[in-house]
């Protein structure tokens, strides 16, 4: 037996395609994402860039992943850096998604380090993985990096979310 389903009349339907792809982006922000920053060497130059794609792999071994847009300025120098880190946001952390979005300043008035494998570090920000690039995959208008986590640095502190073009914060309900 097939399974069909109707609309509601408070539902719309659509098949991605080049006609609709504002619409389908807006559909894809129902899944609310936390919000990261990840940052990399580019020779002796640190690079940044604000990144909602972020997922957890593998915990044996340790592995995330992120996927920059092709079309990021930034895409081909992260593709060369053996090490980067990811950033996960705090609640009270919107000036540093801003800072490293697109036309935002970067690292011009932000105190940063390196890590010890080089990559640069942000302060207190609610989780750092800091991390060995151990693949990339084409996937379409993005390159998936894969990264080995050697280390975690993590503090108290609600997450910064992300959904459908808004910034908000986590809420516990039990």
């Amino acid at each position: 037996m097939a399974f069909t389903s109707t609309p509601s009349p408070i539902e719309t339907v659509l098949v991605p395609d080049a006609s609709n792809q504002r619409a389908y982006r807006h559909a894809l922000g129902g899944f609310a994402t936390g919000v990261t920053v990840v940052t990399a060497m580019a020779g002796e130059v640190p690079i940044g860039m604000t990144v909602n794609s972020f997922a957890s792999i593998s915990l044996d071994p340790p592995l995330v992943m992120w996927s920059p847009a092709k079309s990021a300025s930034k895409h081909q120098r992260f593709l060369q850096a053996d090490h980067f880190a990811v950033h996960v946001l705090g609640a009270e952390q919107v000036h540093l998604c801003s800072a490293f979005s697109r036309g935002g300043s970067g690292f011009d008035a932000i105190h940063w380090t390196r890590s010890e494998n080089g990559a640069p570090i942000l302060r207190q920000v609610l989780v750092r993985l800091d991390c060995r690039r151990s693949a990339a995959h084409d996937a379409g208008d993005h390159t998936i990096i894969i990264g080995e986590v050697l280390r975690v640095t993590e503090r108290e502190g609600d997450p910064l979310c992300f959904s459908r073009g808004m910034f908000g914060h986590f809420t516990r309900t039990a």
